[in-house]
């Protein structure tokens, strides 16, 4: 749960490149950075079992049974079948049932305006004593609320919110996304709370999705929601309490 998919390394490699290589951009620094942050969270992924299995699942017994089937050879109609049965229908379900009501609620809070300001900056606003306390700012914590369907979506809508643009977008190049970035007041210790954000946050809906298909449980599906959402908030919460402690020495 919290090793990072596909959709959240862009995002992790892109602000290690950024904020850790250094102006040399070293890709062996950044690939380090992001290494160290995979085993952070295999280290948070062993701790949280632990704590889990002496808690909410303490005596629950737990096994695992994986039947295989008989060896046969491919066919070559039954695997073009399948691929396009279990990858592009699924990805179109997903953009139908999942992105597709997500992008139009971002649109809405883009280009509604109240007052001269668009719900989206609106709702930063409100969120910014919150994401300050994490390190973070309102829009980056907007991002990733509104990101719930696809990891891969917090950063161009953060892009969209510091840009005051309608619509989602991408920038040119990583030099042009880092005078962005730091020109809304980023620094290294903001980057890696992103980072660790981004890596330890609650996974996205389709993820969310399968574990409730699994196990038909409500209960679990929230709990796989705010227990990575609490563990994130309290790792950045304490970093960001050492870091202030710090700068008062």
């Amino acid at each position: 749960m919290f090793v990072p998919c596909n959709g959240r390394f862009p995002l992790l490699i892109s602000l290690a490149s950024i904020f850790f290589a250094g102006t040399s951009g070293n890709s062996l620094v950044a690939a380090a950075a992001v290494t160290g942050l995979v085993l952070f969270g295999i280290l948070v992924t062993l701790a949280v079992s632990w704590i889990l299995s002496r808690t909410l699942l303490q005596g629950v017994p737990s096994c695992f049974v994986l039947e295989l089937p008989p060896f046969r050879w491919p066919r070559i109609g039954s695997l073009l079948v399948r691929s396009f049965l279990d990858r592009t229908i699924f990805v179109l379900g997903r953009a139908v049932t999942v992105a597709a009501p997500a992008g139009a609620l971002t649109w809405l809070l883009a280009n509604i305006h109240i007052e001269g300001q668009s719900l989206l900056n609106l709702a930063a606003g409100y969120l910014q004593p919150l994401a300050s306390s994490l390190g973070l700012d309102g829009y980056i914590f907007l991002a990733f609320i509104l990101a719930l369907p696809a990891n891969e979506l917090v950063l161009p809508l953060l892009l969209m919110a510091y840009l005051n643009l309608g619509a989602l977008v991408e920038l040119d190049s990583l030099e042009a996304l880092a005078n962005l970035l730091k020109s809304h007041g980023w620094t290294w210790a903001t980057a890696l709370s992103v980072m660790l954000f981004s890596l330890l946050h609650y996974p996205c809906t389709t993820t969310l999705l399968t574990v409730y298909k699994e196990t038909r449980s409500l209960k679990w599906t929230t709990l796989a929601f705010i227990i990575p959402l609490a563990v994130a908030s309290v790792v950045l919460l304490l970093l960001n309490a050492v870091l202030n402690t710090t700068k008062a020495l």
